[in-house]
């Protein structure tokens, strides 16, 4: 490697580094040396997981609900009736078929909720 491949790779990485800190902001770090150190600051992603979480658990309660009370046959029916829709509605009915958590939780709450 030469002098000045060597020097290029480090300038393109202060190059780098100083792109992420103008974009991101800066974080500056005091070393054990007593030397302040600047670092670009780290990016959290926009969407909490914990809400994405509780939205997905959600949407299973409600499937299993649903299943719960119209009981299996009469879900499937509903199902299929949203598969041989428009573009939505067959979407809608890749979310909403069965799966083996809908089917478990739904029998579950049916003995709680939907006794006759």
């Amino acid at each position: 490697m030469t002098i000045d491949a060597s020097l290029d790779k480090r300038l393109n990485r202060v190059v780098r580094n100083h792109e992420r800190m103008r974009r991101n902001g800066v974080v500056h770090r005091v070393g054990k040396d007593g030397l302040i150190r600047s670092r670009p600051r780290l990016v959290r992603p926009r969407v909490p997981l914990k809400g994405v979480l509780l939205i997905a658990a959600l949407f299973i309660a409600f499937k299993s609900l649903l299943f719960a009370q119209l009981g299996a046959g009469n879900y499937a029916e509903k199902v299929e009736a949203l598969r041989s829709g428009s573009a939505i509605e067959r979407a809608g009915a890749v979310l909403m078929q069965e799966e083996p958590v809908t089917v478990a939780v739904g029998g579950y709450l049916k003995q709680f909720f939907f006794q006759r």
